[in-house]
């Protein structure tokens, strides 16, 4: 395969001045504004900042470490190579964005809301393209409205399940049992604070919203996706990002 030594790439992560040689090394172009790739070198939060920073640019996750979920098990040095040679496929992901106060917050992950005082739960109504859902009032800690990339984040420690298409709604240690729910990627969710104090949260914090009695939140898909290039050709894109090594991939 031809290298292409016009690729314009920026490298993010704290420890990203030990790769800068091997990346020169490839002919790749070293950039801090207008790259053509991100290369996140870290964990799974470096990723997750990389894609705040900059939207829609396609990231390639690389580990700084043993702890990286959504990184390839094989080598960053060969991983970089087939980005030099365009051999890395092109992933895209389903984000979500949450708008609340006149403001709007965007996850890859996750929307959390939760309550700020963590003595109390926080009360609450979820609307799902117009339709109350459950008996009305919830009582609990909050839900996480979660993408099936971050299915196996949050959303897992809560249902201790994944998923592949949609969007996922899980209900975070309410008073009376409620189902948890894997709506359509176009389904909009509302949720009305009939008590608070509460704070809603993407991805990254310190973005943060504060909320209180009445204050409304509307959570739907994001028009733009996030792009991986990723190494591992699979049949289906997600299973290298939400199953891992001992999970079952049949499912």
């Amino acid at each position: 395969m031809a290298v292409t030594p016009t690729k314009r790439v920026k490298i993010h992560g704290r420890r990203s001045h030990e790769i800068v040689p091997f990346v020169r090394g490839l002919g790749l172009e070293i950039v801090d504004e207008n790259p053509e790739v991100v290369v996140s070198y870290g964990g799974d939060g470096t990723l997750l900042a990389a894609e705040k920073l900059w939207p829609g640019v396609p990231k390639v996750a690389l580990r700084d470490s043993e702890r990286c979920r959504t990184c390839s098990n094989e080598s960053n040095e060969l991983i970089l190579r087939h980005l030099a040679e365009d051999r890395l496929k092109r992933c895209e992901f389903l984000k979500l964005q949450a708008t609340a106060a006149g403001r709007t917050l965007g996850g890859l992950n996750n929307i959390i809301l939760r309550n700020a005082n963590l003595t109390a739960g926080v009360r609450f109504i979820v609307r799902i393209d117009g339709d109350l859902y459950g008996e009305g009032q919830i009582v609990g800690d909050g839900l996480v409205v979660s993408t099936p990339f971050g299915s196996s984040a949050y959303y897992r420690s809560i249902t201790h399940s994944t998923f592949r298409v949609g969007i996922g709604l899980a209900f975070n240690n309410t008073i009376e049992p409620i189902n948890h729910l894997v709506l359509s990627e176009e389904s909009e969710i509302r949720i009305r604070v009939t008590r608070g104090p509460a704070l809603l949260a993407g991805d990254q914090l310190p973005d943060q919203i504060d909320l209180d009695r009445d204050d409304e939140v509307l959570i739907r898909k994001a028009e733009q996706n996030a792009v991986i290039l990723a190494y591992d050709h699979v049949k289906y894109p997600a299973h290298q990002f939400i199953y891992h090594d001992g999970d079952d991939r049949s499912r």
